[in-house]
C-alpha cells in the first residue's frame, strides 16, 4: 500500500490537489499510481488529444477521462492493431482513429444494427453517423458485433490483436450475466503478451455482484479475479481516473453523476459539483 506521504510526491494523479485536500480533512487516500515510461509516440498522441476535430463537448471531459495519461498506461502504440470495445458515441474513437489511421489499425466492436434492443439500435446509428461525418479521419475504421458469448461472430478473417480497451463497459457485462464469456471472447483474438485496458467505475471493496449490478460500480478485486480466469495477468493499475468526491452510494447509481444525471433536477448541482465517477484503471497482459 502506498503511502499518502509517498503519493504526494508523484504527479500521476491528475486530482492531486483533491487528493490533498481529502488528506488535509482527515479522509483516507490510499491511491496506487503506476507511472508509465514515456513512448516515442507521446507527441503525436498528445496532438491528437488537443486536434481541433475534437468536439468541445469531449474536450471538456478529459479532465475526469484523462485520455494521454490513460492510453501511455496502456502502453499502445500509433503502431498497433486495436479493438476498441462498445465505443458508445465514439469518445475515445475520436482519438484513436487518426492516431492510429496511418501506422496502426482501429476495430470498433459495437452492437449490432439488428439488436433486439431500440436502445442498442440507436446506440449503434449514432456510432454509424459519427464515423459518417469525417470520412477523411474515420474511413478505415473497421466495425464488428459486440460479442455476448466466448467468441466473435463477424470478425472475419480473423485478427490477433495487439491491445483491447474498454472503458466504462464492464459493469454493463455484470448486469446482463456474460462477464466471463465475453472476457473469454477478448482473451480468443488478443495475441499472447496482448494488452486489455480497462477503464470503470469503482466499487468499495468486498462489494456483491448484486450491488455492482444494481449501481453500476465494479470492484476492482472483482475485475481482477474474473480477469484472471479469462487468462489474462494484471500488470499494472493506477488512480489517474480516480475521484474521491465520489462517495459511490447514489439514489441512481452511477448514473446520478454527470454525464447521465438520471435523477433530473433532484440535487443536480451537487452531482455536477461531484463531477463523474471514481474509476480504477487496470492494464492486463494476456497470459
Amino acid at each position: 500500500m502506498s503511502k499518502p506521504a509517498e503519493f504526494l510526491q508523484s504527479s500521476c494523479s491528475p486530482l492531486r490537489r483533491q487528493l490533498l485536500g481529502a488528506l488535509a480533512a482527515g479522509t483516507v487516500v490510499t491511491p496506487v499510481c503506476a507511472q508509465p515510461s514515456p513512448s516515442a509516440s507521446d507527441n503525436s498522441l498528445a496532438s491528437v488529444i488537443a486536434g481541433a476535430h475534437r468536439s468541445a463537448a469531449n474536450r471538456a471531459r478529459d479532465r475526469w477521462r484523462n485520455p494521454l495519461q490513460t492510453l501511455q498506461l496502456f502502453g499502445v502504440q500509433s503502431t498497433d492493431t486495436v479493438l476498441e470495445v462498445a465505443p458508445g458515441a465514439g469518445w475515445y474513437t475520436e482519438i484513436l482513429a487518426p492516431w492510429l489511421r496511418e501506422r496502426g489499425r482501429l476495430v470498433a466492436a459495437h452492437y449490432s444494427r439488428t439488436d433486439a434492443t431500440e436502445y442498442r439500435r440507436g446506440s449503434r446509428a449514432v456510432f454509424d453517423a459519427f464515423l459518417a461525418r469525417r470520412p477523411e479521419l474515420y474511413d478505415r475504421v473497421a466495425t464488428v458485433t459486440l460479442p455476448v458469448g466466448p467468441r466473435f461472430t463477424d470478425l472475419n478473417p480473423p485478427v490477433q490483436f495487439d491491445a483491447i480497451l474498454t472503458f466504462r463497459n464492464v459493469h454493463n457485462w455484470v448486469t446482463d450475466g456474460h462477464i466471463d464469456a465475453t472476457l473469454q471472447a477478448f482473451a480468443s483474438v488478443l495475441k499472447p503478451g496482448g494488452v486489455l485496458g480497462v477503464v470503470d467505475h469503482r466499487a468499495p471493496p468486498g462489494a456483491s455482484r448484486d450491488w455492482m449490478a444494481r449501481s453500476g460500480y465494479v470492484s476492482e478485486e472483482f475485475m481482477e479475479d474474473r480477469a484472471g480466469a479469462a487468462g489474462f495477468r494484471l500488470a499494472a493499475r493506477s488512480d489517474i481516473n480516480a475521484n474521491p468526491a465520489d462517495t459511490r452510494y447514489h439514489v441512481n447509481g452511477v448514473w446520478s453523476l454527470p454525464p447521465s444525471l438520471r435523477g433530473g433536477a433532484v440535487d443536480r448541482e451537487r452531482f455536477i459539483a461531484i463531477g463523474e465517477s471514481d474509476r480504477f484503471t487496470h492494464r492486463y497482459v494476456r497470459i
